[in-house]
């Protein structure tokens, strides 16, 4: 199993690449931001210092997608860094929940992310693609290689991860619901004629170490990391309303703790101590993450391995994302690796 490390590129932008330095000292293979314009600095530029302060991290979002940015722009810049670094990129897409809101528009629709999907990487990779009507090739593109992750909920996303992604990014790490989208996504690709073991699996969701199992002390860990649950909230509610409460499409176990949630502001998106994320339950917070002693984490990361995930990707926004990096590197992942 593999581990990343999830952040959001506040300033300062030196901070997140100081914490990149160090989940690399640590055995971390992989760096992610997050990608969303008005909320957060950009985040390629700071790939590119990351990718300059490291030696061997891989670097990507999780996740972009195929509105804020047009689909040429987002294949020369990841070309452009695999060019100067060494093809160490991964292109995380979805449909867009924050970046596209916040700007006053919807998501994307799964047709468009699919088409972008392709596009996005044929171009990275110095193949032709053809976007908007018109054919079009990234000239100066050398052995470009980008693999493409696609993140989904639904069975129409986990669907199309398994037919068109390179990787499938679930952001949550309860090990029912992981067991039950890693079968859809690889019963798609094998619909498809693809090797069904070829789609990279990464779970990605907050981690918080503590220092035992007493009350207290996960108290603590739960009020730190609750913020995912509305987090994942908002696209379990697109979910609701596409698919009904129980459409027997998504697994009741995913879309049951909305019912208290009352409107989200982004302004707290992915913050510790976001105001609309009350209604989610300690139930929720405890199969969604990880919290507790080192054991617990490794007892649970061995169940998602088992399952088929090929990589953790720690969501490290709490107040304790150093102690929780190194505790991983000490602990965690030589048990795993």
């Amino acid at each position: 199993m593999d581990f990343g490390l999830v952040l959001q590129t506040d300033p300062p932008a030196s901070d997140v690449v100081e914490l990149m330095r160090r989940a690399e000292r640590n055995g971390f293979t992989h760096g992610w931001t997050f990608d969303s314009a008005v909320l957060w600095q950009e985040p390629f530029v700071i790939h590119s210092r990351i990718l300059d302060h490291t030696e061997r991290l891989t670097v990507g979002t999780m996740v972009t997608n195929p509105g804020t940015r047009t689909w040429e722009v987002t294949a020369s810049t990841f070309a452009t860094l695999n060019s100067m670094y060494g093809n160490r990129t991964v292109c995380g897409i979805g449909r867009g929940d924050s970046a596209m809101r916040v700007a006053g528009r919807p998501p994307n629709t799964l047709a468009r992310l699919g088409e972008a999907i392709t596009a996005i990487r044929d171009l990275a990779e110095g193949r032709e693609a053809v976007i908007d009507g018109t054919a079009l090739r990234l000239p100066w593109v050398e052995d470009g290689r980008l693999p493409v992750w696609m993140a989904a909920y639904g069975p129409k996303a986990l669907a199309m991860a398994g037919e068109r992604a390179d990787g499938f990014i679930l952001q949550l790490a309860d090990v029912y619901l992981t067991e039950w989208m890693v079968k859809a996504v690889r019963a798609a690709a094998e619909a498809a004629g693809r090797d069904p073991a070829s789609v990279t699996v990464c779970v990605a969701a907050p981690a918080y170490v503590t220092a035992d199992d007493s009350p207290e002390a996960l108290a603590h860990a739960r009020e730190q990391c609750r913020w995912f649950g509305g987090m994942v909230g908002n696209h379990v509610a697109d979910l609701v309303g596409r698919y009904g409460e129980h459409s027997g499409l998504v697994p009741d176990e995913l879309t049951a703790y909305i019912k208290q949630r009352h409107g989200y502001d982004y302004a707290h998106h992915g913050r510790s101590g976001n105001p609309d994320t009350a209604f989610v339950p300690d139930e929720i917070v405890d199969r969604f993450c990880l919290i507790g002693p080192p054991p617990v984490h490794e007892a649970k990361l061995k169940a998602l391995r088992d399952l088929g995930v090929d990589q953790f990707a720690i969501y490290d926004m709490h107040d304790a994302r150093e102690s929780t990096i190194d505790a991983y590197g000490e602990l965690i992942i030589p048990a795993l690796t």
